[in-house]
């Protein structure tokens, strides 16, 4: 199939840039040719190729993070048109124009819309968002997960570490120590697996503390942006009854705990 040529449209792109870590932001307007069904990375794509800004100034390419292009690594997040989203999947004609693109602002900015995103990872590392298997391949097969708890897992499991819900939840900021909802979703995730449940104890006492799930204001921002769908806020009302259990059995030193 051929693909449709240059219709002579040209799209209106303004982008907030930043040469710098640490430095100053400024806009610059660009016209990029219209192609049907381009996406954003599209017009990045075009831009990167003639790196000149609508006025005619000769710039330099602007830089940004993408991978996979089909909305599985998270990388090419940023916020398009005032909704932070991936702009793999982001259709030029869903948009109104000019398109505005800025880097999210909940991470510290490396270079135009690239973002540093160690904040979510160590986040991820403080709640052992993993299963520890060290040694339980000695143990022969471990138990099985039923089939109805296995479905509702997989679907937090698509979390893809893009950072939507973390910048569109207005209790995580710069200043702001909230972990956020996509690394409290992954403690329900990894709690909820049979293997993972082993340390399920210490995955709680980390959101207990400060930062963890207290911080958390119940905007439900977090649910509307994700891209996938995942259902954020169930996760956080269920560890606010989990980590209540776990107030009292720390409290008591109950060795017992239902689920």
């Amino acid at each position: 199939m051929q693909i449709a040529a240059n219709t002579g449209r040209m799209v209106k792109v303004e982008i907030l840039r930043q040469d710098t870590q640490g430095g100053n932001s400024y806009w610059q307007k660009f016209q990029v040719p219209y192609r049907h069904g381009m996406n954003v990375i599209s017009i990045l794509m075009e831009i990167q190729k003639n790196p000149v800004t609508e006025d005619g100034v000769n710039t330099s390419p602007v830089s940004w993070d993408m991978n996979c292009l089909e909305e599985v690594c998270g990388a090419c997040s940023m916020v398009i048109n005032g909704r932070p989203r991936q702009s793999c999947s982001t259709l030029v004609d869903q948009l109104t124009e000019p398109i505005k693109l800025e880097p999210m602002k909940t991470f510290p900015v490396i270079r135009d819309l690239q973002v540093d995103r160690e904040r979510m990872f160590n986040a991820l590392k403080k709640v052992k968002a993993w299963v520890p298997i060290d040694g339980t391949y000695d143990l022969g097969e471990g138990p099985r997960m039923p089939e109805g708890k296995r479905q509702w897992a997989y679907e937090l499991s698509k979390c893809m570490t893009c950072g939507v819900c973390m910048e569109a939840c207005p209790n995580v900021s710069e200043k702001a120590s909230f972990i956020g909802p996509a690394p409290l979703s992954q403690v329900r995730l990894f709690n909820t697996h049979p293997t993972g449940a082993m340390v399920k104890d210490e995955r709680l006492n980390a959101i207990m503390g400060d930062g963890g799930l207290a911080n958390c204001g119940n905007s439900q921002n977090c649910v509307a942006a994700c891209p996938k769908g995942i259902p954020l806020t169930t996760s956080i009302a269920s560890l606010n009854r989990a980590t209540t259990v776990q107030m009292f059995r720390n409290f008591f030193g109950s060795d017992h705990y239902v689920d």
